[in-house]
């Protein structure tokens, strides 16, 4: 089981990582981390980060750890994910750690937890990914 092209096919970037400014590490298989320095375009009314702005973040991240553990010529999708809110972050660096809980078949479990620039928790979220294209 070869999982080095679809390690490398997580490392290309895309339009949103792009707009949003994020940036995906980790090269270990089941793992990854997806980081965003906040700015004035990340914030809700209130001026902290939109809910979206974590949820793409722990999205991406999962989706790069879940290709990591894929056989080559496969690719995922979001099938579901939660995600807790624990405090808001307004400014800084946001980190989003993901990892593989279980790799089925055709399933695969992650867990993620996004942390602020003073390394305090701001969300943990829980997902599900789909294996498709076999």
């Amino acid at each position: 089981m070869s999982n080095e092209n679809s390690i490398e096919a997580t490392s290309a970037s895309f339009p949103l990582q792009e707009f949003l400014g994020m940036e995906l590490t980790g090269n270990e298989p089941g793992t990854s981390v997806a980081r965003l320095t906040l700015g004035d375009q990340h914030a809700n009314p209130n001026g902290v980060a939109h809910g979206a702005v974590l949820f793409a973040l722990v999205d991406t991240a999962m989706g790069k750890a879940t290709m990591s553990v894929v056989d080559e010529g496969l690719y995922c999708a979001s099938v579901e994910l939660s995600l807790r809110f624990i405090r808001p972050a307004a400014e800084g660096e946001l980190t989003a750690i993901a990892t593989v809980v279980k790799r089925g078949k055709t399933i695969v479990h992650l867990e993620a937890r996004v942390h602020g620039p003073d390394q305090r928790l701001v969300a943990t979220s829980a997902g599900t990914f789909a294996i498709l294209g076999g």
